[in-house]
């Protein structure tokens, strides 16, 4: 008798919100790092990274959040090296991205609890590269990063 292979279905792929399609992620990615190239502090050091190629930059970020929000498993890079390499970069600079990054979503989504959903995943995004780029051992990841600390802050 030949041994058997539980052989698992495969899994399915669900949107992370059924509103959110690719064209809403174009325009937030363009919307987005518009901001950020206008912003006093983050223009320059994204302009200081990507000077001249922003265009592939806009590209991959748009496969990045495909893939996050979409669920389509075709960005293949490691942001955390990435960003560790980053040493410009400080603590209050996750706070301006973030901030940014919500007020584009609200306008960006229609539907308030889709871009409640793509803001906790950046968040989490957010919460992952701190941890890995500027925390110690000890550190624990600042309010700003997250919507409740965020929406606390906003109503006093």
């Amino acid at each position: 008798m030949e041994p058997s292979i539980d052989i698992r279905p495969a899994v399915r792929r669900q949107p992370a919100h059924p509103s959110i399609d690719s064209a809403q992620i174009s325009a937030l990615v363009d919307t987005f790092y518009g901001r950020i190239r206008e912003d006093e502090r983050l223009g320059p050091v994204f302009d200081g990274r990507l000077g001249g190629r922003w265009d592939p930059h806009l590209g991959k970020m748009k496969a990045f959040w495909r893939s996050v929000l979409l669920k389509t498993g075709e960005y293949k890079g490691q942001p955390v090296p990435t960003h560790y390499k980053l040493k410009e970069v400080v603590s209050d600079d996750y706070r301006i991205w973030l901030e940014l990054f919500r007020e584009t979503a609200f306008e960006v989504f229609e539907d308030e609890e889709a871009a409640r959903i793509v803001i906790r995943q950046a968040e989490k995004i957010a919460q992952s590269l701190w941890m890995a780029t500027i925390a110690s051992p000890f550190d624990k990841v600042p309010g700003f990063l997250t919507t409740a600390a965020h929406q606390s802050q906003s109503t006093t």
